[in-house]
C-alpha cells in the first residue's frame, strides 16, 4: 500500500454552520460536487451521524474510479467532521471549519493508502499525477459548494 497525505484549504464567504451542514450531508454531494458519482448511506449513526457508514464512488479527470466506505468517527457542528475510510482507499479524512466574520475557512486533511495493485505499482512515477488529480477533485468541490450555497469562493488551494 502506498500512503498519501493531502491538505486542502478553501475560503468561502458563507457561515460555518451552512458550510458544515452542506459537507455533512454527503448523500447530496453528487448534486453539486463534480466527480462524486454516488454517495449512499449504508448504516445510520447518531443525531450528528457519528457511527454512520456511507459508500462513495468517485471519478475525476483520470480514467479510473475509486470506491470506498467511510464511517463517521467524530462530528462537532459546526467545527469538525472526521471519518475512517476502508476500501480502495484506506485511512482518515478530517474536515475543520473556522469562521471569521463572513468567511469560513475549510481545511480538509486526507491521509490515505491505496489498495489497488496497479496504483501501488505506478506510485513511484505517478504520485504527482495522483496528487494533481486529488487537487482537481477538491477544486471542483470548493466551486460546487460555493455555487450550492450561492456564496463567493475566495480561495482554494
Amino acid at each position: 500500500m502506498t500512503a498519501y497525505r493531502f491538505l486542502s484549504a478553501w475560503l468561502i464567504e458563507a457561515p460555518a454552520d451552512q458550510v458544515w451542514d452542506t459537507i455533512h450531508d454527503s448523500e447530496r454531494w453528487p448534486q453539486w460536487w463534480k466527480g462524486v458519482q454516488s454517495a449512499v448511506e449504508l448504516e445510520p449513526g447518531d443525531a450528528l451521524g457519528v457511527g454512520s457508514l456511507a459508500r462513495y464512488r468517485w471519478r475525476s479527470r483520470l480514467p479510473y474510479t475509486l470506491e470506498f466506505d467511510v464511517r463517521t468517527t467524530r462530528a462537532e457542528r459546526p467545527h469538525l467532521l472526521e471519518g475512517r475510510a476502508q476500501g480502495e482507499l484506506t485511512g482518515v479524512g478530517r474536515w475543520r471549519f473556522f469562521q471569521h466574520g463572513p468567511l469560513t475557512a475549510v481545511i480538509y486533511e486526507w491521509n490515505v493508502s491505496t489498495s489497488r495493485g496497479w496504483m501501488n505499482a505506478l506510485a513511484p512515477v505517478a504520485r504527482l499525477v495522483f496528487a494533481w488529480n486529488h487537487d482537481v477533485v477538491m477544486r471542483q468541490g470548493a466551486e460546487g459548494l460555493a455555487h450550492r450555497l450561492g456564496a463567493r469562493l475566495v480561495t482554494c488551494s
